[in-house]
């Protein structure tokens, strides 16, 4: 009995975290935008004929940026919902939030270089 609980829990899980997805990708501009290199980039990998290897760190890179972003919208809405108007400290989290996607934004640029480069050039 317990055993059946513990499945439909995690299926439910999973339906709110497809959900979840679903609304990121489909409300968020920085989402949507990240969304859209990443589908090009795909395209591009299949036109150039990435190596399996390639192929793992480019999802990889795709998936961790969008699931970066998608942490920070989660903070940006939970910062509003604490504190509404502006205040100093909640800027700063934001800041530092939005800092991490720019971060990893440019290491994914240079791993699309690093990949890229020597197929085009």
């Amino acid at each position: 009995m317990k055993k059946k609980y513990f499945i439909l829990n995690r299926l439910k899980s999973v339906r709110y975290a497809f959900k979840g997805a679903y609304l990121l990708i489909t409300t968020e501009a920085s989402l949507k935008v990240q969304f859209f290199i990443g589908v090009i980039m795909t395209i591009a990998g299949f036109y150039y004929q990435l190596s399996p290897i390639e192929w793992i760190i480019q999802i990889l890179t795709i998936a961790l940026i969008m699931a970066i972003e998608g942490l920070n919208t989660a903070i940006e809405e939970m910062a509003n919902f604490v504190h509404p108007e502006y205040h100093k400290k909640i800027g700063l989290i934001k800041d530092f939030s939005a800092g991490a996607v720019f971060i990893f934004a440019i290491a994914a640029v240079i791993v699309g270089c690093i990949i890229y480069f020597p197929k085009i050039f």
